[in-house]
């Protein structure tokens, strides 16, 4: 599904005085037999299909039994008038609901859910403000394609349009940022609609669907049959490979001595690392692993050079840049990855394999497109390539592996310390990775300390790294670090998150609390809006135009987040010497009956390197403040 368009306003459950009324009880029961006979056929439905014999009850009660049908076992969300009548019967329900402290908070709990599990999140929210608070989290798992259904209470459907009190149009206000977004007006629409929301979450390219529900189609009677039916015209979306791109693809890689595997997050959400390592020893390319896809190739591998992008290693971004093929698999150019795109991998050619049609040269033409799920065309391509290299022979990267290796060693990835005394946060974060280890689960903010925990925590599992890519969304770590436990219970779970990100969401340590989900939280503390001040530092001549926060070494630390953490009812600690880091990152790993909040004061004065600075040539990557590689090494 292409993004930022819905799928068709004729799909939306129409409210029009015109629109046909629901079958009356004697043909739904024959529709509900023709659905059973049907059952022998693979059913779009998610769920164990189980059928249900038609019942009488309220739509609120549909939307509860749809969910427990649909398989669902955790939801995240917030009560308020106009979703109250479906609070009710979800009392009786089997299914755990998180009540959280603020609605953004659902969504991206949800996400995170979605993330560690790779099934459907699930959040609710109340309708007006309480709707748009989930905006957030629905443009976020957009962007990250994270399958995700957001359900809406709606004023009734006689005011909707009169400004009624807590009215919002949340189905106009999400349709750019949603696979698809339901209003709901006539309570027996709500099995099909429901199932519909959790088909398009799930399938194809993943995203979020919102399901937005009248407070009158709540409260009305209807008749619950399942599995419903789906009907979505148009929406086919393809998963196979076209046999002839595959092998023209295959030719290309037997022909290329420059190639990079180029593997973005698409290869995460399609649950195809086991398939890409095949490939890449098949081939025995460079792979680089965007930052969506941390995980999705071992880092540890001896083929892995990196991770590409604005603050990517040399090794990666050079190996973009010198390429002569890029083996692109579910990833989409990202202005992030490219720099300048007119300049980037300038005598490579492409081959692309998406699930998306719409991210295929919409950024970069492709000189092989691939339509399909990279885990049915990855297999296939790998076969492809053992036939053309039978046939062909195989291709001589010697020279090409020199020349990254020599990268590797001459510009490893490293930080300088501090002049001011204080942490390197670059230690703290390297620490959390090597005591927790790689069956951790790491949830980052945005900033500095995001790129830092993509840096120096080593990935070598799918599922293990969840952050906020293409929205950059301040507050996702705590909410989201939540929804991995609640989903993950088993693994020890991470937030990495910077003091600005820790405030905006901070709340649901609460519901943690509450609710016993023992997350441990890594406040690194550099008392600042760290990335903007970086910016600020080399592009700004250090006007540090409020990004100063307060809350570290030597200033009125409000809030101090140690006593914020005990008011939240967290074990809290603050570490502010080199020589405690290891003692409290253990104390932190041995506490499981509550949250953790860790205060790590750490200099404001570290950078994020490498970098190419925006608007630059990734060409011009710098490894510190103005210094970039020596190119003449190439040869």
């Amino acid at each position: 599904m292409s993004k930022g368009s819905p799928i068709s306003p004729s799909l939306m459950a129409t409210k029009s005085a015109g629109a046909p009324k629901a079958p009356e009880r004697a043909d739904r029961t024959a529709d509900h037999a023709a659905v059973v006979a049907d059952l022998a056929a693979v059913s779009p439905v998610l769920g164990p299909n189980n059928v249900v014999p038609p019942t009488v009850m309220t739509g609120s009660q549909a939307i509860v039994r749809s969910l427990e049908e649909l398989g669902v076992d955790d939801i995240f969300g917030l009560p308020g008038g106009a979703i109250l009548p479906t609070y009710d019967p979800l009392m009786a329900s089997t299914m755990n609901h998180v009540l959280v402290r603020h609605e953004q908070g659902a969504g991206h709990a949800a996400q995170g859910y979605a993330m560690v599990t790779g099934r459907v999140g699930v959040c609710i929210a109340t309708s007006g403000p309480g709707a748009t608070n989930l905006v957030t989290a629905i443009m976020d798992a957009h962007m990250d394609s994270v399958p995700l259904v957001a359900i809406t209470g709606q004023v009734s459907s006689g005011v909707i349009g009169t400004d009624a009190f807590q009215e919002a149009d949340i189905v106009g206000i999400t349709m750019p940022i949603t696979k698809h977004s339901f209003l709901v007006t006539d309570p027996n629409d709500i099995p099909h609609v429901m199932a519909e929301a959790f088909h398009l979450a799930s399938t194809g390219r993943p995203g979020p669907v919102l399901v937005d529900v009248a407070k009158d189609a709540q409260v009305g009677q209807m008749t619950f049959s399942w599995p419903p039916k789906i009907d979505l015209p148009g929406y086919r979306p393809v998963t196979r490979g076209h046999n002839k791109q595959v092998r023209e693809a295959a030719k290309l890689i037997a022909a290329s001595t420059k190639p990079v595997l180029y593997v973005g997050g698409g290869v995460v959400k399609a649950h195809a690392s086991a398939e890409l390592l095949a490939l890449a020893e098949a081939t025995g390319a460079p792979v680089v692993t965007t930052l969506m896809a941390k995980g999705a190739f071992p880092d540890s591998h001896a083929q892995h050079v990196g991770m590409p992008g604005m603050h990517g290693s040399v090794s990666a971004v050079t190996a973009l840049q010198q390429s002569d093929l890029l083996i692109t698999l579910g990833a989409r150019f990202d202005d992030r990855v490219t720099g300048v795109l007119k300049t980037f991998a300038p005598n490579a050619k492409v081959i692309h394999a998406d699930i998306d049609p719409a991210e295929i040269s919409k950024n970069r033409t492709a000189d092989v497109p691939i339509v399909g799920s990279v885990k049915e065309i990855i297999p296939e391509l790998t076969e492809a390539v053992r036939s053309q290299f039978d046939a062909s022979g195989t291709p001589d990267l010697t020279t090409w592996w020199a020349f990254l290796n020599n990268l590797k060693e001459t510009y490893p990835l490293g930080w300088t310390e501090p002049d001011d005394g204080l942490i390197a946060p670059q230690k703290v974060i390297k620490r959390i990775g090597e005591l927790t280890g790689p069956e951790g689960v790491y949830v980052a903010g945005v900033g500095q300390h995001q790129m830092w925990a993509a840096q120096f925590i080593k990935y070598e599992r799918p599922h293990a790294w969840l952050n906020s890519g293409g929205a950059g969304t301040m507050g996702y770590a705590v909410p989201a670090a939540m929804g991995a436990k609640v989903g993950n219970p088993d693994r020890v779970v991470w937030a990495i998150d910077g003091d600005g990100c820790f405030q905006m969401t901070n709340q649901e340590l609460a519901t943690c609390a509450i609710n016993k989900i023992p997350i441990k939280v890594a406040v690194i503390n550099n008392s600042s809006l760290g990335m903007v001040r970086q910016w600020q530092t080399l592009f700004y001549e250090g006007r540090y135009s409020n990004t100063d926060l307060n809350t570290g070494h030597d200033t009125v630390r409000i809030p101090d987040f140690v006593k914020l953490g005990e008011a939240y009812g967290c074990a809290s600690f603050r570490v502010e010497r080199e020589e405690d880091i290891d003692a409290t990152i253990q104390k932190a790993l041995e506490i499981n009956d509550r949250p953790v909040v860790i205060d790590f004061v750490v200099s404001p004065n570290s950078m994020v390197w490498p970098m190419v600075p925006a608007g630059v040539s990734n060409d011009q990557i710098q490894v510190a403040r103005n210094m970039t590689p020596e190119w003449e090494e190439e040869d």
